[in-house]
């Protein structure tokens, strides 16, 4: 018998984006996010893969673009996760709201889950958000270049909402394979949470069974990354989504964490990922983003893959 999983949350969410400056300006200028690896996309080398977080770059902070440009906008549609909530402050929508009326964003109107304010909002590409208030304590640490306030900044990745075809097959899944609890059903969405569950620990699932599969593109989730603190626990997490013939990959390592990527029962790509080594592993956290960086076996290809990448400024615009 196998062990438990041992994920503990969310580590990182993936998107699609277009331009890549236009991503900087949003995320790190009106967001306020902290850039803290600027790479490329190690299995397409010739773009970027730009990461943000908090001020320290804590793993459940990460929220991380691939700007493709040339792609096609998103078909919305099942097996793909269909919002990224992120933590911010109590009482800070009347901010967010007020803030991101410059920004280029399309603001929704607040809204309560499940007793908490939610904003929604779509990024400039497309991509659907919703900052979400919290007081659960979370791994935080604020940005002091920051041009939001640390007492209003975000905290981190809060949830991911997913649309599902048939809802009993993931929730089977997450329950027997990952470790997750049920919390119930409110306003259609189902909720899963990870240990004492809160905010980081915990997704959403909404059944569309008449709704066609959607497919990749811009504005678009890409992966979820869940957390798993060391290589040992990710190798047991390994072997029961192998033994619930999920067919996971073998480890690959990404140098700033390893990472194990297999397909959930409804077609959303999950990704384990190791707390460590982290993004200081070969920058000074002071300087976290402010040049491109490449794993060692990228580096002696750094000539041609800056050749065919677009320049970025940084610092970015502010709105």
């Amino acid at each position: 018998m196998t062990e438990p999983s041992t994920i503990t949350g969310l580590h990182h969410v993936t998107a699609i984006a277009g331009d890549p400056q236009e991503n900087l300006n949003f995320y790190s200028g009106a967001l306020g996010l902290r850039l803290v690896k600027r790479t490329v996309n190690q299995d397409v080398p010739n773009s970027y893969h730009l990461f943000y977080a908090d001020g320290e770059a804590h793993p459940g902070a990460d929220l991380t673009f691939f700007p493709w440009p040339d792609q096609p906008p998103a078909r919305r549609g099942t097996g793909l996760a269909s919002e990224i909530a992120l933590a911010v402050p109590v009482d800070s929508i009347d901010y967010w709201i007020e803030r991101l009326a410059r920004s280029g964003a399309q603001v929704g109107k607040p809204e309560t889950r499940r007793g908490a304010r939610a904003l929604p909002l779509v990024d400039p590409h497309g991509l659907d958000l919703a900052l979400v208030e919290t007081a659960d304590e979370r791994e935080f640490s604020p940005w002091a270049a920051s041009a939001v306030p640390a007492a209003r900044q975000i905290r981190g990745l809060h949830a991911v909402r997913l649309w599902e075809r048939d809802i009993a097959l993931s929730a089977r899944f997450l329950t027997a394979t990952l470790d997750f609890t049920s919390a119930g059903e409110e306003d259609g969405w189902h909720r899963y949470t990870l240990g004492d569950g809160g905010s980081g620990r915990q997704l959403e699932i909404r059944e569309l069974p008449q709704m066609a599969r959607g497919s990749w593109g811009t504005g678009v989730t890409h992966h979820v990354a869940w957390r798993v603190p060391d290589d040992p626990s990710e190798l047991a997490a390994r072997e029961r989504i192998a033994a619930a013939h999920r067919r996971p990959t073998e480890v690959i390592d990404r140098f700033w964490f390893k990472s194990v990527y297999f397909l959930e029962p409804g077609g959303v790509l999950f990704e384990l990922a190791t707390d460590g080594p982290g993004f200081t592993a070969d920058e000074e956290m002071d300087h976290l983003g402010e040049r491109l960086v490449l794993p060692p076996w990228l580096e002696p290809r750094r000539q041609q893959i800056v050749s065919g990448l677009p320049p970025l400024e940084y610092p970015p615009q502010l709105p």
